[in-house]
């Protein structure tokens, strides 16, 4: 390798180690970082990078091939047919009605229609790497509009393949179309042979996934050696990539076919694992690439220009997204995140604009702002998301799937369940195998509908709102049981039942320290961090493995419970008084414990239970509660290990 290869490497992996940490500390994503340091690295910021951003971005590209194929790995066949809806029908709404209005302005404003076209399907496409990276990072990617964004992505990529053959035939000679159709090795052939060729390569992708790639990786798999497992992975997205391409497809879209084709394979895992850590660092290659493209001169000298397509083309397209989502019952909260999510240029525009620029369909004085205007959309979508997270959703209030009619609730009961997921439904069915009948409370409709079909009472409805609360009879029950998906539902839920029914005894379910901290504060009377009883049981079995007595290990348990309770709602009480406090005292609570456990074993206080340790009384020991809930102070908190932070004592 070169000196000026190590040069540029060294360039763009400093950018990034030192753009994205603070850009994530800001709350702004990765994604934006990247993009940062192209724009400081590039030909218009610092120029340490210059000529060969053309070539890095093509290389960087691959990034976006291995994406895909990643996230086929995560889709089985079956989900994806469930989605066809989706994919062609919101996915054509939005990039026919974008190519659409888009077209039409641009012929209003004296373009020729050709080129108008042109433009019309260039802006018509999304940033498929850039929004999946950062609906990864922020999390909605689960959700419905997530889903929804997703399949529009998902056909916009294969709405790719039209495109590039539409392009040749808007040119203004014949020549230039033929030279730009001739790009694959199918492109001299009839079009009938061209079809047959493309329906050849997808029909080869996956009899070769079903047949010959999971012997392949079985055969590679036994020989142990995991560097030649990464080479059989590179090999097999390289070789889609390469087939696709040469006949005329989108190499992504070919490849998340291949994913989709081995997602049920038993090295699914595996290649994820391998094929990870290329992903991630060739799309952040990506993202600076774009940032260098960025034209700050261009903008500088026709800033009125460049801003006002930006913010034409952002207001255009979200508005068309808007109506799309609402026209497909999207939720008011999930069409937001829809619209701002997508209203950007993807990075297939550039090789579009490319591609239009040699066809002779758009002139230099067209593609010169137009690249700009796109490099910019795509640069201020992570921006879009934190506008959607902290300034739109938190108006929105209550989403609209929550604002549907719910159920009448003829049944009262001492105890009310509020959520009946995993979680819920395990404490809901002991109660039941008991003979406690509880009033049942679920927000997803779904789930209502599967659960009633299983024999189980359940009634639909929000219950954080107070009506619902007093219609299931809260004013007259004992105990509620807040099992709801998230911690800002739970707490929302424990503060309401809290004020509006002070007899109610509550019992929420935490997901984190910080929860059970507000919770406490909230005045739940037992939080329950979900994973404190798994742990433990983890850390009891491993103390039997290492030959500690049955009851030894059991009773270690039960006192490390203890002095988690206690030192959850010592902690919770100094908590709002400043971190040194919360530090000082966590740090004593940690040192208290070890020390407990110490002098145990130095007065020889567990050897003594080594009596309990018979044959016939583990069992027993091993499945026994740890506490009487009756007994005062046992309700108190059942808690996770602690994070990393002090909060751990």
């Amino acid at each position: 390798m070169s000196p000026d290869a190590l040069t540029q490497a060294f360039v763009y992996l400093a950018a990034a180690v030192v753009a994205v940490p603070l850009a994530r500390r800001l709350g702004l994503g990765s994604v934006l970082g990247y993009l940062i340091a192209g724009l400081v690295i590039g030909p218009f910021g610092l120029r340490l990078v210059g000529a060969e951003g053309e070539d890095v971005m093509h290389a960087a590209e691959f990034g976006v091939v291995m994406m895909l194929f990643l996230i086929g790995l995560e889709l089985e066949p079956k989900r994806l047919w469930q989605l066809r809806g989706p994919i062609f029908g919101m996915g054509g709404a939005q990039v026919l009605g974008t190519l659409a209005v888009v077209a039409a302005l641009a012929v209003a404003l004296g373009t020729p229609w050709r080129a108008a076209l042109a433009v019309g399907m260039i802006v018509a496409l999304s940033s498929t790497a850039i929004v999946l990276q950062t609906l990864a990072e922020k999390g909605p990617l689960r959700s419905d509009g997530g889903q929804r964004i997703f399949s529009v992505l998902l056909f916009q990529d294969i709405a790719v393949i039209p495109m590039l053959a539409l392009f040749p035939l808007l040119a203004s000679a014949a020549p230039a179309g033929g030279e730009a159709h001739g790009a694959t090795l199918v492109g001299h052939l009839p079009a009938w042979a061209q079809t047959l060729a493309v329906l050849g390569a997808v029909g080869a992708v996956i009899v070769a996934g079903r047949v010959l790639v999971r012997p392949l990786l079985r055969t590679v798999a036994r020989t142990g050696l995991r560097e030649l497992f990464t080479a059989a992975s590179l090999l097999l997205v390289v070789g889609i990539a390469l087939l696709m391409s040469a006949v005329g497809l989108s190499a992504a879209l070919g490849t998340f076919l291949a994913g989709v084709v081995l997602a049920d394979s038993e090295y699914r895992h595996e290649l994820e694992s391998d094929l990870d850590p290329f992903k991630g660092l060739l799309l952040g290659l990506f993202f600076i690439a774009v940032g260098a493209t960025i034209d700050v001169g261009l903008i500088a000298d026709r800033p009125a220009l460049i801003g006002g397509l930006l913010v034409g083309l952002l207001a255009v397209k979200a508005a068309i997204l808007y109506a799309v989502g609402r026209g497909f019952g999207l939720a008011r909260d999930q069409r937001w995140l829809f619209a701002l999510a997508l209203p950007q240029v993807g990075e297939f525009a550039f090789v579009l604009l490319s591609l239009a620029g040699q066809a002779g369909v758009l002139t230099d004085a067209v593609t010169g702002p137009l690249v700009a205007t796109v490099a910019l959309s795509m640069a201020l979508t992570p921006l879009l998301f934190v506008v959607f997270e902290r300034v739109v959703l938190p108006r929105l209030g209550t989403p609209a799937a929550a604002a549907a009619e719910p159920d009448a609730i003829d049944a009262h009961g001492e105890v009310l369940v509020a959520g009946y997921g995993d979680f819920g439904s395990t404490v809901g069915r002991l109660l039941s195998a008991n003979g406690v009948a509880p009033v049942v409370l679920d927000l997803d409709a779904d789930r209502v509908d599967f659960l009633r079909r299983l024999g189980l009472t359940v009634y639909y409805g929000d219950a954080t709102r107070v009506d619902l609360l007093a219609m299931a009879g809260a004013a007259d029950a004992r105990l509620l049981v807040v099992a709801l998906g998230s911690p800002e539902q739970t707490l929302a839920l424990v503060r309401t039942a809290r004020a509006h029914f002070p007899h109610l005894r509550l019992y929420a379910r935490a997901f984190e320290w910080d929860d059970a901290h507000d919770l406490i504060a909230a005045g739940a009377d037992g939080v329950y961090r979900e994973s404190l009883d798994t742990s433990l049981r983890v850390g009891r079995d491993v103390l039997r493995a290492l030959g500690h007595r049955a009851y030894q290990a059991q009773r270690s348990a039960q006192a490390f419970r203890a002095h988690d309770e206690e030192s959850l709602r010592a902690l919770t009480a100094v908590r709002a008084t400043g971190d040194q406090p919360y530090i000082a005292l966590a740090r004593r609570r940690i040192a208290d414990l070890e020390e407990r456990f110490r002098a145990d074993r130095a007065a020889g206080r567990l050897d003594r239970d080594g009596g309990w340790d018979a044959e016939s009384l583990r069992e027993d020991f091993a499945g026994r509660p740890p506490a009487d809930p009756d007994t005062p102070g046992a309700a108190a908190t059942v808690a996770p290990a602690a994070p990393a932070a002090p909060a751990a004592p």
